[in-house]
């Protein structure tokens, strides 16, 4: 059975669809069509997320996040930036879209035109999540934990609300700033340190 779960600001409302063993990549594709207004995700055990807007505040920051990593990338030269609409396949069968994400120019590149085009099978080497209203610590944590374990190689989760940063790399336990002014980007993305002034 598809559960569907529709975040809201305090607890996930579920819908099973009993029809369907569990909805395909291709299902998937079709649905996101068919709702271009809603924000979607699917967990690899094929549920489905929809995600209710940001608020403006995050918007707002999320806007800061992503222009200082798009800020970089066009300086860096090495990767292509991508903002929080992008959605990507990760080995686990999962479609995620991070709030902000870098992938390696060789790695996009040997993507076809056709796999660009749509929900790319590939994990990104830089994720960022930063955490807004109807976002729990948890589930967050969960999900930069599954990049990590999917091939990203560099996560940063945003706890705004208690000014926490958490740094996710493989084969390590997050390292966590309390209330940091800068988070360096290194090794992963050289050069690219996140002020963090507007963002709090």
């Amino acid at each position: 059975m598809t559960t569907l779960l529709i975040q809201t600001q305090s607890v996930p409302l579920t819908v099973n669809f009993p029809a369907l063993k569990s909805i395909s990549v291709e299902q998937f594709y079709e649905f996101c069509l068919a709702n271009r207004d809603l924000r979607i995700e699917r967990t690899a055990s094929g549920e489905v997320i929809i995600m209710p807007p940001a608020f403006s505040d995050t918007g707002n920051r999320n806007m800061k996040i992503a222009q200082q990593v798009a800020n970089w990338a066009e300086q860096d030269g090495t990767g292509e930036v991508f903002d929080s609409s992008a959605g990507f396949t990760l080995p686990n069968g999962a479609i995620r879209s991070p709030d902000g994400s870098w992938i390696k120019l060789e790695r996009w590149d040997a993507l076809s035109e056709e796999q660009k085009a749509s929900f790319a099978p590939i994990c990104p080497d830089f994720v960022i999540e930063l955490r807004s209203q109807s976002d729990t610590l948890s589930g967050l944590r969960k999900k930069m934990q599954e990049y990590i374990d999917n091939g990203t190689l560099l996560g940063l989760l945003i706890d705004r609300k208690n000014r926490n940063v958490y740094i996710y790399r493989p084969n390590q336990e997050p390292e966590i700033l309390e209330n940091p002014e800068t988070v360096s980007g290194e090794p992963v993305l050289p050069g690219f340190v996140l002020r963090m002034a507007k963002i709090w």
